[in-house]
């Protein structure tokens, strides 16, 4: 069997029903939506946290992000510049690395967020080439961070370069496939991590706001719905220009093609039924898109409600390439690859979640969960109320007991969270359950 070549895309702040593919209610999404339809849709596919850079810790690790230090920050924020412990370690293998040993091409196009140089970087953790911002948000058009620094790069220099962020990224994966697709030549791993449509709030359109929004990328004052969709549009739209680029070089057929979003969505998301946002351990805050398309292994048309989560797509890839996990760094992630050939096939996968924020656990077993908010306990049947509005607890105490302790027996497992980690909220319209 051939090794495919895999194109990660990962979008930021995306909800789960943002997308037309997963009852969006405006058409924003031709090209992930055609792409769904022509290979496979998850409906139970979450992220391994409710913000941004805990889960790219566990989508570079395959294993849950609680085990390494810098994951602990909700998110990484700009305060970590210069630290030496808040950040993906170079020495631990990632995706990117163990698919660079076994012979990929590897390159990161898009967002970073897992710490600062010079002790972290892209191109210390497996990846051959970056072009990108370092830190969490950025203006789309100046490209400086929330502290005004400005933060593009190429490789480990900065970079400047004028250009609607979204834009940027969808050209230069482009000019990365154009060059890694020569006939005969090694796999490649292409990581796209789009910005959008994370804040600031600004389309291709919007480049006279920069001046206001690049010292205020919060930009509570201003954005609105139609802003939101058009930034997913404005991504979509590069999608389709990667998709195109793999086809004109004749190597569609054998790439792997995933599509996620790192946690729910923000401020003017739409994850309808789903109640909550980021930072939410409810649906909203983990629930999200998950697109697999590889025609030459994956059915059209197909449809999963296997349970999965981020770290699962890493030890998906890691399969499809046919590269083993590090021994000493053994996976947490389980390989999707039954679920491509058969998508009525599932098993058993429970899942677990902790926030510092709010104290905040989650366990998703079968049909149920287990939340916990500020102390209080919930028991959902996910399967009759997705909404997580009708609490269980008291009806079914002996299954709520039984999560409880399954939680912390896995807990136990983890490093504890450590007491200087910090919580940086971002801003959303967070719903959580009421006692």
């Amino acid at each position: 069997m051939n090794r495919p070549n895999i194109v990660f895309v990962v979008a930021d702040d995306l909800g789960f029903a943002d997308l037309g593919c997963y009852g969006g209610r405006v058409p924003v999404s031709p090209v992930l939506d055609r792409l769904a339809a022509r290979g496979l849709r998850f409906t139970q596919g979450y992220a391994n946290s409710p913000v941004c850079s805990p889960t790219r810790f566990a989508l570079m690790t395959g294993r849950y992000q609680y085990r390494l230090r810098g994951a602990a920050e909700e998110p990484i924020n700009s305060k970590s510049r210069g630290s030496t412990t808040l950040g993906l370690p170079p020495e631990h293998p990632t995706l990117p690395s163990l698919l660079r040993g076994a012979g990929y091409r590897t390159a990161l196009v898009g967002k970073w967020h897992l710490g600062y140089p010079p002790a972290f970087g892209p191109l210390r953790s497996g990846y051959d080439e970056f072009f990108g911002p370092m830190s969490g948000g950025v203006d789309y058009f100046s490209h400086c961070d929330s502290r005004g620094t400005h933060d593009l790069w190429q490789g480990e220099a900065e970079h400047r370069e004028e250009g609607y962020l979204t834009d940027l990224i969808s050209a230069r994966a482009v000019e990365t496939i154009e060059r890694f697709a020569a006939p005969g030549g090694a796999p490649f791993f292409l990581s796209v991590h789009y910005t959008a449509p994370h804040w600031p709030w600004e389309t291709r359109d919007d480049a006279a706001s920069a001046e206001e929004v690049k010292d205020n990328l919060f930009h509570l004052h201003g954005g609105n719905i139609h802003t939101y969709r058009r930034m997913i549009e404005h991504m979509d739209e590069g999608i389709g220009r990667i998709v195109a680029a793999l086809e004109a070089r004749g190597v569609a057929d054998d790439t792997l093609i995933v599509f996620t979003s790192d946690n729910g969505g923000e401020r003017f998301s739409d994850s309808w039924p789903l109640v909550g946002g980021k930072m939410d351990l409810t649906e909203g805050g983990i629930r999200v898109p998950w697109i697999a398309y590889w025609p030459a292994r994956i059915a059209p048309g197909g449809t999963s409600a296997q349970l999965c989560m981020t770290m699962d797509w890493s030890a998906t890839m890691l399969a499809a390439a046919g590269v083993a996990a590090d021994p000493a760094h053994p996976l947490d992630g389980v390989s999707l690859l039954p679920v491509f050939a058969d998508p009525a096939h599932e098993f058993e996968r429970p899942l677990h979640w902790r926030m510092n924020h709010r104290g905040q656990r989650a366990l998703r077993d079968g049909r149920w969960k287990y939340l916990q908010v500020d102390g209080h306990e919930y028991l959902f049947d996910l399967s009759a109320d997705e909404r997580e509005r009708a609490n269980l607890g008291k009806r079914e105490p002996v299954r709520l007991a039984a999560m409880r302790d399954a939680w912390l027996a896995w807990n136990e497992t983890m490093p504890p969270i450590p007491p200087d980690a910090t919580v940086s909220l971002g801003y959303g319209a967070a719903d959580m359950p009421q006692r």
